[in-house]
């Protein structure tokens, strides 16, 4: 069994996505972390890879020696421009490495990032308010919940919440910033 020692953050590559397609399909089947229904093929995950890469934001993974242990990325929160200076995260980890600290280095390393690419906020939204693992990786790292919207996703015959997080980056909303 691996130690959080020996598990190095870096960037996501092509050669990396059969193993992150694995770890988000079993998110996919079996939780409501996720509101897809049914697990992206590898080609589409490449192409989701590449449209985050191409638009400048991080995608690393958690690599434990060669095996690939979770992921993590950031992207716009939305389109409009007003939000430019606002990231939505997503974290996924393997399921045999929960509780191993592999989620904690993947988001701090995505803010890391982002603050020093000088991003303002960043916003998780979790789907399923029973998420507790992902909640709680957020509430250690800074982030305060927001907001539920209640019963907006149904998957697994139930209805799912989607929960708000948001951690101030760097200067936060305390100063204009520099354009």
């Amino acid at each position: 069994m691996s130690t959080s020692d020996t598990i190095q953050i870096r960037d996501a590559t092509e050669a990396d996505m059969a193993a992150i397609r694995d770890i988000y399909a079993h998110h996919v089947a079996t939780g409501g972390g996720s509101f897809e229904y049914d697990p992206p093929d590898v080609a589409e995950m490449i192409r989701r890879r590449a449209a985050v890469v191409d638009a400048g934001y991080p995608y690393v993974v958690a690599d434990d020696g060669g095996r690939i242990l979770g992921y993590a990325y950031a992207g716009a929160y939305r389109p409009r421009r007003a939000y430019r200076y606002t990231v939505e995260d997503s974290v996924y980890v393997a399921q045999d490495a929960h509780r191993r600290g592999v989620g904690q280095k993947l988001l701090a390393e995505l803010i890391r990032r982002c603050t020093a690419d000088g991003y303002r906020q960043m916003v998780a939204v979790i789907g399923d308010s029973e998420n507790r693992g992902s909640i709680s990786l957020h509430r250690k790292m800074g982030f305060r919940e927001v907001g539920i919207l209640r019963n907006v996703g149904f998957k697994f015959g139930r209805w799912l919440d989607s929960v708000s997080m948001q951690l101030a980056l760097g200067p936060g909303g305390d100063t204009p910033p520099e354009d």
